[in-house]
């Protein structure tokens, strides 16, 4: 019972704080519960599914308003559906430090991406056949790392021109499905306590809230995603110090 209260109350704050700055909080959830003593596979499995329960209900209010551009989304998601769960059962014949390792190196991405990406457009790339690469990369690496995936999309899409409201609800609409993809893949193959995955779902989905009515309040989202990137810095920087001094 301990456990369930300490990684709830994990999960509601790091939620809260990461929506706060638009972002989801599972790539700092899988560290975070790890070094409190889950495995890491199953962090990734509880990661995942607390992502998914936070991001579906956006991803179907974007449906309801019609906001969804299907010609763009559906290569993207298709492919991201189809390599999310082949990167996540690869995940199983991968030596654990090598996939610690990109995750370390995931975190540094993301962390500087938020405290120093512009996210301005290098070229532009916006076929379908470009579509259908990024989300087929994509997904596998998210399955392979445990990950949603919008962490790696949203500067991606940016980078090769796509419109930043686009880019926002496509990653809304496609990341909390491939996300359960890659998380039912993990747990065909891993033991899984559902109640601590309903404990940290739920204590996801109200951190969201908390953080979504926090934003109301004219908070710099700035400062918010600076405070994020230090959080994620620290967190890969142990990653790497267990790596390297196991």
């Amino acid at each position: 019972m301990h456990d369930y209260i300490l990684y709830g109350a994990i999960t509601l704050v790091l939620s809260t704080v990461f929506s706060m700055g638009g972002a989801g909080s599972g790539i700092a959830l899988i560290p975070v519960l790890h070094f409190l003593g889950l495995d890491f596979t199953v962090a990734k499995a509880v990661g995942l599914f607390a992502g998914a329960s936070t991001t579906i209900t956006s991803s179907i209010m974007n449906i309801k308003r019609k906001a969804v551009e299907y010609a763009f989304v559906l290569p993207i998601a298709v492919t991201m559906l189809l390599f999310a769960p082949l990167g996540a059962y690869s995940s199983s014949f991968i030596n654990e430090n090598i996939v610690k390792f990109f995750f370390m190196l995931l975190l540094f991405y993301s962390a500087t991406m938020m405290m120093f990406g512009k996210k301005k457009a290098l070229f532009s790339a916006q076929s379908k056949l470009t579509l259908l690469l990024v989300g087929a990369v994509v997904g596998f690496i998210a399955g392979l790392l445990g990950v949603g995936g919008g962490n790696i999309l949203i500067p991606l899409l940016a980078l090769l021109g796509f419109a930043p409201k686009k880019v926002a609800v496509a990653v809304s609409f496609v990341v909390p499905f491939s996300a359960l993809g890659s998380f039912f893949t993990y747990a065909s193959y891993v033991p899984l306590d559902w109640v601590l995955l309903a404990v940290v779902a739920l204590c996801a989905i109200i951190g969201g809230y908390i953080g979504n009515y926090l934003m109301h309040f004219k908070l710099e989202q700035s400062h918010i995603k600076k405070i994020m990137a230090a959080l994620l810095y620290l967190l890969a920087l142990k990653m790497l110090f267990f790596l390297t001094f196991p």
